[in-house]
Parts: structure tokens; sequence; C-alpha cells
């Protein structure tokens, strides 16, 4: 039985899961997540379930799949329709905090989370409504200027960043001890998401020369899907950027990587300089990754591996040192975790949900294969895909275009797709049995576009949400966090 114990959940904003020294990068620094890993368990196949930020932390919170709670997209935030976690902790009387990015419809919504401080929600309870528009494939130039403006530079995200730090540090230094019963706090976190700006002191530590450059970037080079290319054409990333350009942007990457493992070294600092350190665990992961070029590819949304998997580490005075799981997990595997770490008891209805606590995987030696499932119903493609994981095997089923497939163990950068192979139809029909054991893709497809559809009709229709879909280049930040970005 698992001892209950507190727990802080850390979730960083778009952390490629490759992205770290604990995960094998030989130029990104992240000392204090390789240390928590090493002190802890890593995992390495984990994923998340929707490679969006308003769909994935909707799933995290819920512990439910994306079509079973229907925020499609980055303009349908959560709004506590369905029970959260933190509904679960609350009303069995556990202390919940949640200090940053929740990424839901507002602080007054019943989310389960009554203790929201520093918190930011989607913009003016709305969200990017563009997310809306799925038949548009005219680029969307705030994309492409995110590339650009690359580099060194203060900005509102680091700041924040530095305040959510600082708020949680107070958490553990004031009140962290006056509770009886365990107490949960979710930090997080906004960095290494964009905008692609980062203190002058970590972009030091990146020269161009020194990052790796993107995997099949150029255009003779990349994959060339047709869903693919649809969306590197709306997302304004359908060209070669120039080399500079390309390095400049990965270096700050880099940079904001390792200035977000920075805030969760203070973090883990104050654990063991307030005593907490024998009583504590912690998670850390991050809503979804980014590609960063890889594939001719930049941002989130897609179902390859910088994009959709995850960083996913565990730690705690019970939990064995240094161990690695290879199992299949994703981040509806969290409410169970959470609930079982602080010692709650579950609902009868939690028996149902999709996911299963990850502290299984570290006790069972012999656990069962996993049968992973990611979904996208957003801006940037027309039609839904979903992403079955099975085994070594990933298979990308894109509705009216043909699937991808490639098998992770021998080519872990996803470089040759397998789809088109005679060899591997049978793992293609087996991947797509599962699909269809979880989900009808068209009619989930349909019932998204639907909803989308009265959306769109509520905020003024199509052509008004285009004209406006600059204005919002990422969710403002709390207003004390706020003043003109510098460079």
């Amino acid at each position: 039985m698992t001892k209950p114990m507190n727990l802080i959940f850390i979730m960083s904003d778009e952390h490629n899961k490759n992205m770290l020294g604990c995960y094998g990068h030989s130029v990104v620094k992240t000392p204090n997540l390789d240390k928590l890993a090493e002190d802890g368990v890593k995992f390495n196949n984990a994923y998340c379930n929707s490679p969006v930020c308003v769909p994935s932390r909707a799933s995290v919170a819920t512990g439910k799949f994306v079509h079973e709670i229907e925020n499609w997209d980055n303009a349908d935030p959560y709004i506590g329709e369905t029970e959260s976690w933190g509904h679960r902790l609350t009303e069995q009387g556990y202390k919940v905090v949640t200090i940053g990015k929740l990424h839901y419809r507002q602080d007054e919504d019943d989310t389960g989370f009554p203790d929201q401080r520093l918190s930011m929600h989607v913009y003016d309870g709305v969200g990017d409504t563009y997310s809306l528009v799925r038949d548009n494939l005219s680029p969307r130039n705030i994309n492409r200027q995110k590339i650009l403006e690359a580099g060194p530079g203060d900005t509102s995200y680091t700041r924040y960043d530095i305040g959510i730090t600082e708020e949680t540090i107070n958490f553990l230094r004031e009140e962290a001890n006056d509770f009886e019963k365990p107490w949960a706090i979710f930090v997080s976190l906004v960095t290494p998401h964009f905008p692609l700006i980062a203190p002058q002191e970590f972009y030091d530590m990146y020269p161009l020369d020194t990052v790796e450059f993107p995997k099949q970037y150029g255009i003779n080079e990349r994959p060339m899907h047709p869903a693919i290319e649809a969306y590197r054409q709306t997302w304004d990333v359908q060209d070669e950027f120039d080399e500079k350009t390309v390095r400049k942007a990965v270096a700050a990457y880099y940079a904001l990587c390792t200035f977000m493992d920075s805030q969760v070294g203070k973090i883990i600092d104050a654990i063991n300089e307030n005593g907490l350190s024998e009583n504590t665990r912690i998670i850390y992961t991050s809503d979804h990754g980014d590609t960063l070029g890889d594939h001719g590819v930049w941002f989130k949304s897609t179902m390859y591996e910088g994009s959709v998997g995850v960083p996913l580490i565990m730690s705690g005075p019970d939990l064995p040192k240094g161990n690695e799981i290879d199992e299949n997990v994703s981040l509806i595997d969290c409410f169970p975790t959470i609930i079982e770490s602080v010692g709650a008891d579950k609902k009868q209805s939690d028996n149902e949900l999709p996911g299963k606590s990850l502290f299984s995987f570290i006790i069972d030696e012999n656990p069962e294969q996993r049968i992973i499932f990611s979904e996208y119903h957003a801006m940037g493609f027309s039609r839904a895909v979903y992403m079955i994981k099975k085994d070594n095997y990933k298979y990308v089923h894109y509705v009216d275009e043909v699937p991808q497939l490639f098998d992770l163990k021998n080519d872990p950068d996803e470089l040759y797709d397998l789809a088109e192979d005679a060899n591997y139809i049978g793992i293609l029909n087996e991947c797509k049995e599962e699909l269809y054991n979880i989900v009808d893709p068209i009619e989930i497809d349909n019932k998204a576009l639907n909803a989308q559809k009265i959306l769109m009709d509520k905020y003024g229709g199509k052509e008004k949400i285009l004209e406006e879909s600059f204005k919002i280049p990422f969710s403002p930040v709390p207003e004390q966090f706020l003043k003109t970005e510098s460079k």
C-alpha cells in the first residue's frame, strides 16, 4: 500500500521530452531535473492525450480523454463540468493549491481548485477562437513571427515563472507544515512555451554552432504527407528559414528549458530547506512538447514524438532511485496517481477512468502492455488526427488521409514511415483496430466539427475570427507580470 504523502505536481508548458540531459540530450542542460530522475523514477515512453494546451490540461484534470469531456480545442476551456482530481481531494478535506497556468475558463468556475494563486486562464474567458477554424489554409503570420523573433531578452513569461516559483517557495516555507492531512500543490510553469526569448544568461549558454540542427528539416528531406504539409501552410512555416534563424530559435528553446529547470531547482531546494523531503513526493511533466523544426514542423499539434511525447519523472523518499520504466503511459494516468499519492479515496466512478496509477508500474515487474491514445481536433488540420501507441509501434490516423506508422524501437527519430510497407500491414491493421476499440474516428471528428461550428457562429463567424486571429500571440499572464517586452 502506498504511504500517503504531500505531493508537488510540477507541469511545464511545451517541453519536448528529448530536451533534458536525463533523457539523453547531449547539449541541453537540465541539472535539477536530471537529479530528480537520478533520485527517482523516469518514464521513458510518456505521452499527452492531446498535443495542445487547453484539451491536454482538461484531460489531465479529469483523467478522461478529450472526446469524453469535449474540450476540443483552445477555445473550449474546462469549466468543471466533469469532476477533476481537485474535486476528489477537496471534498475529502485535503488542501489543494494551484500556482500558475491552468488554462481553464476563469477562477470562479467550480473546477475543484478553490485556492488558485497567480492563475492564468484562457484569454478573456474565451481562448483562441482561431483554434475553431479547421478548414482554413491561409497562413497565420504570427506563428512565423515567433520563430523570427527568437533570441535573448526579457518576457512576461519568464517573469511569470519567477513569480510562480516564489509563490511556491512561500507556500513551502509558511504553510506546508500546517496541515494534518497531506496536501497537493499543482505548480504550473509556462516556459519553455514561446515566445522563444530567453534571459541573456541562459541564452549565452548555447552558442549557435553547438545546437543540434532539426532532423529532416530541409524541404528536400522533410516528409511531405499531405496533412502535415497543410499544417505547415496554416502555421506559415512551409518554406525553410535560413540556418541562423533556425539555430537562434533552437538555442532560445534550449535556454528556456534550462531557465525552467532552474526554477524547478529552487522549488526542490525549498522542499529540503523546510524539512519536507521525508514526506513529500514530486511529479514533473509537461502538457505536451514542441517539434522545434524536426520533420519541417514547428510547435505542437502533431503526433510526432517531439510534440505528443512528454517527460515524466516521479521522486519521493519511498520510491526507487535511478529507476527507468519503459512501459507506455500517458497523462490520464496522473489522476489516479495523485489520488493514491496523498491517500485519498476513489469514487466508484473513478474505477471506470481509462488511466492507471503510475505506482503500479513501479511495483509490478511485469505490467500489462498499454495501448496509448491521443487525439487532436484543432487548428492546422481540417479533419481529426488520432494516435495509437502499441508496444514499440506508433500509428497515426488522419481522417480522409493516408496513415503513418513508425517503429520507435528501431527508428526513434521517426525518419521512416512504414505505413505503405507491405511487411507491416498486419501491425497497421492491429493498430487501426485498437483505435476503433476506443473511438469511431469519423463520428468523433464530426461531433467536434459541429461543436466548433456552433462556437464560431457565437463569436461572429469564420471571417471575423480570421480577421482577429493575430491579436492573441499567446495567453496573457496576470497583470503584475506584464510590461513591454525587451530584447
